[in-house]
């Protein structure tokens, strides 16, 4: 059986998870954190999320995984067939990440660690993330999913890149992006609740004690 391995508090393991559950593939959830022995027995660079395929292969970065899951189990496809809409699918899915996720992501030590950061950050941060909300507003559709009348992995990916910038957004940078793109909290509301997007939800709450006494123990 196919191996996810990371951590339930991750978004990007969050994703890949939706993704493997929204396509009803079985696999094995094991719980290992990042740079631990374990991780790295499975990804070189110590990073979750990793899998192990059916096969035995070994495989990391969020992105890729999916790829692969689309290649490896058609059935229940998370791309549309259309190809146009198959690259606007993949568009989203790099604005959410590179724009939204990992710019909003500089800023968590100031949310967990109460890290102070410059101005000069926190205004390049949000410059940034304003211009990934240009772009989401301009590209979605919210009809009601991101591409149209289906749920494609734009949709599971940006739910879960949208969680830290919904916490450093308002808390270090005075702008709330689900203020800042009409339709996104009404998007965001109805992708909270599905099934499994609250066992999802469930599994990082019940995960949060451990992760934090993870990075707070002395490496």
């Amino acid at each position: 059986m196919l191996t996810l391995h990371g951590f339930p508090f991750s978004n990007y393991h969050n994703i890949v998870k939706h993704a493997l559950m929204q396509k009803g593939v079985s696999f094995d959830e094991h719980i290992v954190y990042p740079n631990t022995p374990a991780m790295l027995a499975v990804n070189p660079t110590g990073k979750a999320p990793a899998m192990t395929t059916e096969k035995g292969t070994q495989l990391s970065e969020s992105s890729v995984l999916v790829e692969y899951l689309e290649d490896a189990y058609p059935e229940h496809s998370l791309f549309p067939q259309d190809v146009e809409v198959r690259g606007k699918v993949r568009q989203l899915m790099k604005v959410s990440e590179l724009y939204l996720e990992l710019a909003a992501r500089r800023l968590l030590p100031a949310v967990l660690g109460n890290i102070e950061f410059p101005q000069a950050t926190l205004d390049e941060v949000k410059s940034v993330m304003e211009r990934g909300a240009h772009a989401l507003a301009t590209l979605a559709e919210f009809g009601p999913f991101l591409v149209g009348s289906e749920l494609t992995l734009a949709d599971i990916y940006l739910r879960y890149a949208l969680a830290i910038p919904k916490m450093v957004g308002p808390a270090k940078l005075h702008w709330d992006i689900m203020d800042a793109v009409p339709g996104l909290a009404e998007w965001d509301a109805m992708m909270a609740s599905t099934e499994i997007a609250k066992k999802i939800d469930a599994d990082q709450e019940a995960n949060a004690a451990e992760f934090m006494a993870y990075i707070s123990a002395p490496k």
